[in-house]
């Protein structure tokens, strides 16, 4: 199995002279990539103040939560912050967030909506 196929979302230049070189690939992102796939994500919704509801979502890397959070906003039109170490969004937007989580590269057995 070659790491191309370990990480297809990667674009790595390989050789195949040399199977173990990993080309102009930097490290960091085969971490990432596999952070990605290891982290446990919750997507839930809690009722805020004056009957809102509010969609929070936990488990993501403290690192890219910032960017994630940017994503959401922009993609599903709504307004969201990062508070304590988890992303609060506007609304309920549990099947929609978990969409985007999955086009960003996070694995579809590792979210889980309650």
């Amino acid at each position: 199995m070659s790491i191309g196929s370990l990480f297809p979302r990667l674009r790595l230049n390989l050789s195949d002279e040399d199977p173990l070189s990993l080309g102009s690939l930097d490290i960091k992102d085969v971490l990432r990539e596999l952070e990605k796939e290891e982290t446990r994500i919750v997507i839930r919704v809690e009722e805020a103040r004056f009957g809102k509801h509010v969609t929070i979502i936990q488990g993501l890397p403290k690192d890219e939560m910032n960017k994630v959070v940017k994503e959401l906003k922009h993609k599903l039109a709504t307004g969201g912050t990062v508070k304590d170490g988890v992303i609060i969004l506007q609304g309920d937007q549990r099947e929609r967030a978990k969409e985007q989580l999955l086009k960003m590269g996070y694995v579809a057995s590792r979210l889980e909506i309650q």
